[in-house]
């Protein structure tokens, strides 16, 4: 790791936006670190992305916690966002924490 561990975040989303730049500049996935989140129109499609993200990490043996998987979400909470395919919003959890 050059110049120590504060640069692992960096470092690390360098990699992972390298490996995964393909999907990215599909337009059907993002990564922020260590979250992958990938959206599509129907199930139909999503499931090949999810097979086709999966088939990258094997080999180069990065693994995932199923148990912090979401799989066919309609919506979900993501740097305190609500974010759905019809909308983006704050998390009002959050907005409560601040006032």
């Amino acid at each position: 790791m050059p110049f120590g561990i504060k640069n692992a975040p960096a470092h690390f989303q360098r990699m992972m936006d390298t490996i995964f730049q393909e999907e990215i500049l599909e337009g059907w996935m993002v990564v922020y670190i260590d979250d992958i989140i990938i959206y599509s129109e129907t199930w139909e499609d999503h499931v090949p992305y999810i097979d086709r993200v999966l088939s990258k990490l094997t080999p180069i043996n990065l693994k995932i916690s199923l148990k912090k998987c979401n799989f066919g979400q309609q919506e979900l909470l993501a740097l305190g966002h609500k974010v759905s395919g019809l909308s983006l919003e704050i998390d009002q959890n959050k907005v409560a924490e601040v006032l």
